[in-house]
């Protein structure tokens, strides 16, 4: 596994009832946030795909359309990338969805990544009717009709649960041969897909230390498929909660998560981050504390001190 340059660095916005420092980001403050981001510096924004969390009865916390909010910030930004964190191609028909993604690339002019997944919380698919059995099955089936009609306009494709006849892309978007599929994955199967079929993958929020048996699962599956490591690009979330004071003198490698997120000065939290990139990670999803325009701009030293190297 090769070593990286100073890696990529994305912005994951608020899109969940209360995630702005206990507010509901409105599409105002969102797009506010994405704009932001873009002018200090951070390389792409990213949304997750969830329409909710909790118990729908008592104590659900809501949260905005992935999809409709990254089709507004193609329109709002103009250079950095957009990516799903990640899709779960369970809550959408997968031909469908390649369609979609393929308008936003067209919307954006190619600036779509379009992450992945086989979706996890299940009382989201309990309350809006998606189908939990075999969603892993529904995940293969899903990614191999988007690989497809990504890469080469058409999927005819005979699944265990989904299938395709003559599902076209057309007209296609600014990238004929595709735009990047990246997958968020961490079990046997899931891996196996990866490394056959995306050009992406992330791992989730983890500190450098859990990210290690990760990545070595990763390259375990590359190379049973006869793939070069040096082809797939890899991505990890981080916590960061910059302007706050370190009060913890523990091992850097293990910051980054929920509990332990990355603070102090922007040179200890670039030297955090650098962790990812000698671990071999291109790009870094860090996720704010608290989740407001004002930390955006905390965190404009970061991107500073990171490209000075």
């Amino acid at each position: 596994m090769q070593t990286r340059a100073t890696p990529s660095i994305g912005l994951n916005l608020p899109y969940v009832e209360g995630s702005m420092d206990g507010a509901t980001p409105r599409w105002t403050d969102i797009r506010a946030m994405a704009v932001e981001a873009e002018r200090v510096g951070f390389d792409a924004v990213w949304v997750s795909d969830h329409v909710g969390f909790g118990d729908p009865d008592a104590g659900w916390s809501g949260a905005w359309e992935s999809w409709t909010l990254l089709a507004a910030l193609g329109v709002a930004t103009s250079r950095v990338r957009l990516g799903t964190y990640v899709a779960a191609i369970p809550y959408r028909n997968a031909a469908l969805l390649a369609k979609m993604a393929e308008t936003l690339d067209e919307i954006s002019g190619g600036r779509v990544i379009l992450g992945l997944g086989a979706g996890w919380n299940e009382p989201e698919f309990a309350a809006y009717g998606f189908p939990w059995e075999r969603r892993f099955d529904r995940f293969e089936d899903g990614l191999r009709i988007i690989a497809s009609m990504l890469r080469t306009g058409r999927a005819d494709h005979v699944g265990r649960v989904e299938s395709a006849r003559g599902a076209l892309v057309r007209p296609r978007g600014p990238r004929p041969g595709g735009l990047p599929i990246m997958v968020g994955a961490a079990a046997p199967r899931m891996l196996r897909l990866t490394a056959e079929l995306a050009d992406e993958w992330n791992a989730g929020m983890r500190t450098p230390e859990g990210l290690v048996p990760m990545l070595g699962a990763l390259d375990a599956a590359l190379a049973a498929a006869g793939r070069n490591p040096g082809t797939i690009r890899r991505s990890a979330e981080a916590m960061v909660e910059p302007g706050a004071t370190s009060v913890d003198d523990g091992d850097p490698a293990t910051f980054g998560s929920w509990e332990r997120p990355f603070a102090g000065s922007p040179e200890t939290i670039a030297a955090g981050l650098r962790r990812y990139t000698s671990l071999g990670c291109d790009h870094v999803q860090v996720q704010l504390r608290p989740n407001t325009v004002a930390s955006v701009r905390a965190f404009a030293p970061v991107i500073e001190a990171l490209r000075a190297g």
